[in-house]
């Protein structure tokens, strides 16, 4: 839905996260409403293991989410230890409490 890049705030001196959602999806109203409840659901949680999302807008008609940066293990890295999580599983249950609020380690 997105690509990701990660850059530096020069003005902070802090690394940060851009997401822009694909080229491709940009004439999508579907797409961008689904973008924008992500920035929303980002923004209403508060979690050491949820990025905090600093800006949210449009340029040039590209819609973007520029996010605190989080070291650690994404899903796809996860999913190579363990597979595709269940929904029962314990792993699940320690980094997805619900269905919004899946965090990385």
């Amino acid at each position: 839905m997105g690509e990701l890049y990660l850059t530096r705030d020069t003005r902070l001196n802090r690394r940060i996260a851009i997401k822009v959602l694909s080229a491709h999806l940009s004439g999508s109203a579907q797409a961008r409403q689904r973008f924008g409840r992500e920035a929303r659901a980002i923004s209403s949680m508060s979690h050491p293991n949820i990025c905090h999302l600093y800006d949210v807008g449009e340029q040039n008609g590209i819609s973007y989410l520029v996010m605190e940066y989080l070291e650690g293990e994404t899903l796809a890295d996860r999913r190579q230890v363990f597979g595709i999580l269940a929904a029962n599983t314990p792993e699940r249950t320690r980094y997805c409490d619900s269905p919004t609020r899946c965090t990385r380690s």
